[in-house]
């Protein structure tokens, strides 16, 4: 099996914009009469923090995080094109995410996906996310699924 890279890179990146395109389209059938309301939260302008997997120099999925509070920052546009679905990617970028967000000093990360996108609810829950009170503009949204993840107990060193 070929390798895959992991880059570190901003919303700007040409990759990232592609494959957040295809996951727009993938929602938009997935959310049908609801996308508009999750588009709105979806921008991907100035996000600092982006993670592009690349599968021989291919890119094959992508994800992002950005500061909720002071100790979340929330995983956003998470995607793995189709034809590379089921080889672990995701979770490698989730991960990577995850150390990002420890290196720049959250405590935790937390998410939200829908009841349309059963994948990737259980995805997450296999990487120890756990469903928590839907948070922010998602409060009151039957359809949307928060989890939270605490980082510190795997991803920082305790102090002394």
């Amino acid at each position: 099996m070929s390798e895959l890279t992991l880059i570190r890179t901003d919303s700007e990146n040409a990759d990232f914009r592609q494959l957040v395109a295809l996951l727009d389209q993938d929602l938009a059938v997935r959310d049908g009469d609801d996308h508009a309301f999750y588009a709105q939260f979806n921008k991907v302008d100035a996000i600092k923090e982006v993670i592009v997997a690349y599968q021989d120099d291919v890119p094959v999925g992508c994800g992002a995080i950005k500061p909720v509070s002071a100790t979340e920052a929330e995983v956003k546009r998470m995607y793995v094109h189709p034809d590379y679905r089921k080889q672990g990617i995701a979770a490698k970028i989730v991960t990577a995410l995850e150390n990002w967000a420890t290196e720049i000093g959250f405590s935790a990360t937390v998410l939200e996906t829908g009841k349309k996108q059963p994948e990737a609810i259980a995805l997450y829950q296999k990487i120890g996310y756990q469903i928590t009170p839907n948070y922010g503009q998602y409060i009151g949204v039957d359809n949307s699924v928060c989890m939270i993840k605490p980082l510190n107990a795997h991803n920082q060193t305790p102090n002394a």
